[in-house]
């Protein structure tokens, strides 16, 4: 039985790298847990709670001792020299920006793994860190931008007057930005967001902002992180942030690039023409930041009254909420590493999680990893040469029916259907009937809803319960007692699952829906 050791974090850091609920999963593993005494106290989680869970409370001395040492950040000088040659010690290491860190982790003789090293594929969804504290830092810094505004987020009419609602601008629509976008606009404000991929347009639409679009080709990611952006496409955004800058009372920036710099955005020309009082929330600035002017860790009045908020610790703000989450990816990976639930580690350098997430093994930097491919690239288009030697890309040919071609083919199904029914002896008739009817069913059920609200929407489960119930009201006139009573049965079922679908649509469109709002 390998003992897994909780350690303390030191500085301003309020997390814990587990919390009761995630020591007890890995009590189920087969480990043996010891947690620093007072190591959850900043997150709500006394020593009690994880003693009653069957966990051990141990100094600080024994807790590095222990063979596989779990973390929030990475260790420090003092810290690393409390780790014995073989741990294994798991946290957030930045690996592509830390080069020393992980040269003294090696000579150090330890193995390490970052869990901000998880690649974006879907099976490493659960263990993805990066994600849950990104959603949590999202709506933090809407929070925090409201705390310094000062003012409502949504408009009001009062017998005292109007008040217009506050517009926010969201720099970025990866995980930190929808969580910022979807807080601002439950508070009431006008959220816009801009966002060098173009696909999010919908998820943003979805939770109530409105995407600013950049006319470029930008090029596609395949690796589920952000690209660096063309010239040309700088140059646009850079026009639409000065433009709304000028406008809006609140900038959210969430732009980073894994292993570099965070790209500038908000230049001080665009702060200096915000309107005194407004609030900028720089989520980049631990990476040089995205807004010029701003400082890591540091809150920042500029001359013309706009509040710079470089804080580096959002996540930590929600200690509680961050700790569990941050504990159940490691959970999730500590799964990964315990094919046998024996409560021994084994690292599998064949998985493609496994290793991109093993920075230092047993003394040996293993950084970087292979590359991950987690998306197709886009098809090239097929080439035609002329006689010159010229290439030209090949048209592409689509067919699509004419409005007359439509009424045409309608025409001829239903005649067709008359004529199949004239000619056919019973009881086809009847089932050509039905079999008609299923597909005018199924076509406005689910030929009208959009493909990506199919599920949700559960159209599918109501376009079949509708060719249930059209069947069953065909054969309920059947002098067949049996065929009645079963028929009877159908239509009531199929229709409590109609009504009952579309109650449930009905309930989940209105959270999509947008009511009015009162604009300036």
């Amino acid at each position: 039985m390998t003992r897994i050791g909780v350690v303390t974090e030191q500085g301003s850091e309020t997390r814990v790298a587990a919390t009761p609920a995630t020591v007890k999963q890995l009590i189920g593993l087969g480990y043996e847990v010891v947690v620093e005494a007072g190591a959850g106290a900043q997150s709500s989680f006394p020593d009690d709670a994880y003693a009653a869970v069957g966990a051990g409370i141990v100094s600080r001395e024994a807790a590095f001792a222990s063979p596989t040492v779990l973390k929030v950040n990475a260790p420090t000088p003092e810290e690393m020299a409390l780790l014995q040659p073989g741990t294994t010690v798991v946290s957030l290491l930045s690996p592509a920006l830390r080069p020393d860190l992980l040269e003294a982790l090696a000579a150090r003789g330890v193995t390490a793994l970052a869990l901000d090293a998880v690649p974006r594929i879907s099976r490493a969804q659960s263990m993805d860190v990066l994600s849950s504290m990104a959603n949590i830092s999202g709506y933090r810094a809407v929070v925090e931008a409201a705390h310094e505004f000062g003012r409502f987020f949504t408009g009001q009419v009062t017998a005292a007057g109007k008040v217009p609602p506050a517009k926010v601008l969201v720099a970025g629509a990866g995980v930190a930005g929808l969580a910022a976008i979807g807080a601002a606009s439950s508070l009431g404000a006008i959220v816009r967001a801009t966002d060098p991929r173009p696909e999010v347009a919908d998820q943003v639409k979805s939770i109530g902002g409105e995407y600013l679009k950049v006319e470029v080709a930008v090029e596609q990611s395949t690796d589920g992180y952000a690209k660096a952006t063309s010239e040309a496409y700088d140059r646009r955004a850079a026009e639409i942030y000065s433009e709304q800058a000028r406008d809006v009372d609140i900038v959210i920036t969430t732009a980073l690039i894994p292993g570099r710099p965070a790209p500038r955005l908000i230049t001080a020309a665009d702060v200096a023409s915000m309107k005194p009082g407004s609030v900028i929330v720089d989520m980049a600035a631990g990476q040089g930041g995205n807004v010029e002017g701003s400082v890591a860790g540091e809150r920042i009045v500029t001359p013309n009254g706009v509040i710079i908020l470089g804080y580096t610790d959002l996540a930590s703000r929600l200690p509680a909420q961050a700790s569990q989450l941050y504990g159940t990816n490691l959970v999730n990976l500590v799964k990964l590493l315990t094919p046998g639930k024996d409560g021994q580690l084994t690292i599998d350098f064949d998985d493609i999680v496994q290793r991109s997430v093993t920075v230092v093994r047993d003394g040996q930097v293993t950084w970087p990893p292979p590359p991950v491919q987690v998306s197709a690239a886009p098809t090239p288009a097929k080439v035609a040469t002329d006689g010159a030697g010229a290439t030209s890309a090949a048209p592409k040919r689509t067919r699509t029916l004419t409005r007359g071609g439509r009424i045409a083919l309608i025409a001829a199904g239903i005649a067709a259907l008359f004529v199949v029914n004239s000619i056919a002896p019973d009881p086809l008739p009847q089932h050509f009937t039905v079999l008609a009817l299923s597909i005018v069913i199924g076509f406005y059920v689910i030929g009208k809803v959009a493909h990506a609200l199919h599920t949700p929407l559960m159209s599918v489960t109501n376009a079949i319960s509708g060719i249930i119930i059209v069947g069953a009201i065909v054969q309920v006139t059947s002098d067949v007692p049996a065929v009645q009573v079963l028929s009877a049965i159908a239509i009531l079922l199929a229709s409590i699952n109609i009504f009952g679908g579309f109650a449930v649509t009905r309930r989940m469109l209105g959270m999509f829906a947008k009511g009015d709002r009162t604009s300036s």
